[in-house]
């Protein structure tokens, strides 16, 4: 399997799971999402640099 549809079927399980959630907790569902993906493509997955001064 490659990569990328493994990274498709742990969004989509993840978003069943929220989906599957009474209506009140659902946003906080979303949100534990959201910051996760926000996590992923603003860098969390290079490598960090340091500054050199």
């Amino acid at each position: 399997m490659h990569p990328e549809s493994e990274a498709n079927e742990g969004l989509m399980s993840t978003l069943s799971v929220v989906e599957d959630q009474p209506l009140d907790q659902r946003a906080e569902g979303y949100t534990q999402l959201y910051d996760a993906l926000r996590t992923q493509l603003e860098g969390g997955d290079l490598p960090s640099r340091e500054l050199k001064n």
